[in-house]
């Protein structure tokens, strides 16, 4: 698939590891510059940029958390300033809201907010008019099965609230040539599921294995070429089956 992703500046938030350090990798492989952070993880994060060179594309690697806007302005600002403009965004950092409702803490539920949902709004926010000058940008959030199924109030509330997040974004950036759409994984071999690995899958999922990260950082790719430019608004759930829509 041709992606016209060549030359493109590619910014990706929670790149250290699993689905966000593939996409970083794939996306340099398509010749893509990389703007790439995580909020905690920075000797990981560094190793993924030194691979990212060896591609031969630029790369500008920092820490950010995506929950403070001041954070995330300086480091657009900067990857701006190293690469010339973001044309894409990659919300893909995470905070995961587990544990019981009733008991969980207001911090537990209040980081939950920041993380998965201003996040997002802060990346978008910061590098929305870069992409409105230049008349062409792609926006891809992340989603999950929580809200469709009903895993966890906290985790549910977020995750269905970027979906219409990405729908608001799709529909007011549309005339500028900005696409903006979801995506909305199941249960992937990644390390911080590696618990569920010795357990069944659910009796429901038709597909009968987890998810590989290729198998969802090849719709990133897709979402964020030249050839998706009349998708927009649109949430792509990558579950094996697990959830319809």
């Amino acid at each position: 698939m041709e992606t016209g992703l060549k030359g493109k500046n590619v910014l990706i938030t929670g790149a250290s590891r699993n689905m966000g350090r593939l996409a970083a990798i794939q996306f340099a492989q398509e010749g893509a510059n990389l703007a790439i952070c995580t909020s905690t993880k920075m000797k990981e994060l560094n190793a993924v940029a030194e691979e990212i060179r060896g591609l031969g594309v630029k790369v500008f690697a920092a820490q950010c958390d995506v929950a403070d806007r001041r954070a995330v302005e300086v480091f657009v600002d900067q990857a701006v300033r190293t690469l010339g403009s973001i044309d894409v965004a990659i919300n893909n950092a995470v905070h995961r809201a587990e544990g019981d409702f009733l008991t969980e803490s207001d911090e537990v539920w209040e980081r939950n907010l920041a993380v998965n949902l201003t996040g997002p709004r802060n990346i978008c926010r910061a590098v929305l008019p870069s992409m409105i000058e230049r008349k062409w940008g792609r926006i891809i959030n992340f989603s999950g099965i929580a809200p469709f199924l009903g895993h966890g109030p906290a985790k549910a509330a977020v995750k269905l609230g970027i979906v219409g997040f990405t729908r608001g974004i799709a529909r007011e950036f549309a005339v500028h040539n900005v696409t903006a759409n979801c995506i909305g994984p199941g249960v992937f071999d990644v390390e911080r599921d590696a618990f569920q690995r010795d357990k069944p899958l659910r009796p429901e999922q038709p597909i009968r294995h987890l998810g590989k990260p290729e198998e969802c950082t090849s719709l990133m790719l897709y979402l964020a070429s030249e050839g998706a430019s009349f998708i927009t608004g649109q949430c792509y759930l990558v579950n094996g089956g697990l959830y319809f829509q």
